[in-house]
């Protein structure tokens, strides 16, 4: 009984402890995973503004991408998640402290160049099944089954649909309306 005792308290004292340390960790990943906590910063406020008035944000479907969704990996990658987020976090809050202007368009370019296809596709799934849009589909599938030599990355066409100033929405579904007005 007694070599059975020992075993059973600190296996009692690692659940007690680690269930409040992983619960807390757990609290502040959801807390500091939404866009208005990223907006807490000033430097991210363009960002903030310019991706609510995205198509990323207002689109037909009723979807909203986040942060997250572009910038990290998905998150059932576990520690390339949190990884991520940390550095992430990290590198913000360096910047924060260190820089005296923080240069949004270098940033993008940055951001532009860390990109993965497969950060896009979490959520455009479907990409060669384009109703009406034979030239979209082959460009599509030119990326998915790119030759040797011949890859792409998604922003390489799609660079300007997120945090770009805009006097206006941009929804899909009224762009034809929009050429009309000269919008």
């Amino acid at each position: 009984m007694k070599k059975l005792l020992k075993p059973l308290i600190l296996v009692t004292l690692g659940l007690i402890l680690a269930f409040p340390l992983f619960s807390l960790s757990y609290y502040a990943m959801v807390r500091t995973s939404t866009p208005q906590f990223c907006a807490s910063c000033h430097e991210i406020q363009f960002a903030y503004d310019t991706w609510k008035t995205s198509s990323h944000v207002n689109n037909a479907h009723g979807f909203v991408a986040d942060c997250m969704d572009c910038h990290l990996p998905a998150p059932q990658h576990t520690y390339d998640f949190f990884y991520a987020k940390t550095m992430h976090g990290i590198k913000d809050i360096v910047m924060h402290f260190t820089q005296d202007t923080y240069d949004h368009e270098k940033n993008r370019q940055k951001a532009y160049a860390s990109f993965k296809n497969e950060q896009c596709q979490k959520c455009h799934r479907n990409i060669l099944h384009i109703p009406n849009k034979r030239g979209a589909m082959l460009a599509h599938r030119d990326v998915l089954y790119a030759r040797a030599g011949y890859e792409k990355k998604c922003v390489d066409c799609h660079k300007n649909l997120v945090h770009n100033p805009r006097d206006h929405y941009g929804y899909k579904q009224y762009r034809e309306s929009y050429r009309g007005l000269g919008i």
